[in-house]
């Protein structure tokens, strides 16, 4: 496990580089909580070569364990892919501090467990959920003691045990369903077709985290939710992802047109892609991009917002 602090816009790669350095002047509390906690976090324990996902020792949660930034600092559960953290790091304002809590990225083979397009396989029916749930909780726990005022966890599969990991949390812990939520129902959205409800799509590749981390906060809302039939996420969106691990990221990017084209047919106001692997393949200012939200932009603009009040 590593642990990254930030203030202002600079994000170091590991612990021996958290200074954050503002006007030119280190933090010189910054580096003394770095320092302290070093051997805390320089042994990994990884499981047995099946289960090939990397736990860290449990952190401090010495009761006396003091932060190293303000109370609006921002706590940050790093997701299962490498750049989840740092994508969401540079979606905060740049006067927004963070502590970052994260394991090594697992390799595409260990990735590929997580995404049981089926919903029938996966970690939760292999019996990795309660350590994955454990590894989290670790790092929820971390953050509190270091003092922030909110976590979030900007990794969409992570999401599916939000719950089971924000148990006995003592500051608020972002959802990102929610956040996508009050922000569609915030926008005063109205309905394409006159007398429909108001209909919100989401693409993603794995079934199961739709319904649980998105349809119920969305129709808690009053939305309809619309998702792709199977045939589409089988001949398209998961088509798609694949041609993404290709390097083939044109054939990626017409297949998602038509992914959201299929969504968009049947009048829905916007679609929610609940799927890191999709980031950045249109331009922001493509029609069809306009259509779409992106819940780690969400999260990551309710983290802020949280921020600034305290």
């Amino acid at each position: 496990m590593s642990i990254c602090f930030q203030s202002l816009n600079y994000l170091p790669s590991n612990i021996n580089s958290c200074l954050s350095q503002s006007k030119g002047k280190k933090h010189h509390a910054l580096g003394k909580l770095a320092a302290s906690i070093t051997p805390q976090i320089e042994e990994l324990i990884t499981l047995s070569e099946n289960n090939k996902i990397p736990f860290p020792n449990s952190p401090s949660t010495d009761s006396n364990f003091i932060g190293p930034l303000s109370n609006s600092s921002i706590g940050i559960i790093g997701g299962l892919l490498s750049d989840s953290s740092l994508n969401f790091s540079k979606k905060l304002d740049s006067n927004s501090p963070f502590v970052v809590c994260k394991d090594p990225p697992l390799r595409n083979d260990e990735l590929s467990s997580f995404a049981f397009p089926s919903g029938k396989t996966g970690p939760a029916h292999n019996g990795h959920q309660s350590l994955i749930v454990e590894n989290l909780s670790r790092k929820r726990v971390f953050l509190e003691k270091s003092g922030v005022c909110c976590i979030a966890m900007p990794c969409h599969m992570s999401h599916l045990w939000h719950d089971e990991i924000k148990e006995g949390c003592s500051v608020p812990f972002l959802h990102m369903g929610e956040c996508v939520a009050k922000e569609l129902k915030e926008a005063k959205l109205k309905p394409i077709e006159a007398g429909s409800p108001l209909r919100i799509g989401v693409l993603a590749i794995n079934p199961t985290l739709v319904a649980k981390v998105y349809r119920e906060k969305l129709e808690q809302e009053g939305f309809e939710v619309i998702m792709p039939d199977k045939a589409t996420v089988e001949h398209i969106v998961i088509p798609a992802v694949e041609a993404i691990s290709r390097k083939d990221f044109e054939g990626a990017r017409n297949l998602f047109r038509i992914a959201l084209q299929v969504l968009l047919v049947k009048a829905v106001n916007k679609i929610v892609v609940a799927s890191d692997e999709f980031r950045g393949l249109l331009p922001p200012d493509d029609p069809l991009w306009r259509r779409c939200v992106d819940p780690v932009d969400s999260l990551a603009r309710s983290s802020v917002e949280y921020a600034r009040g305290k």
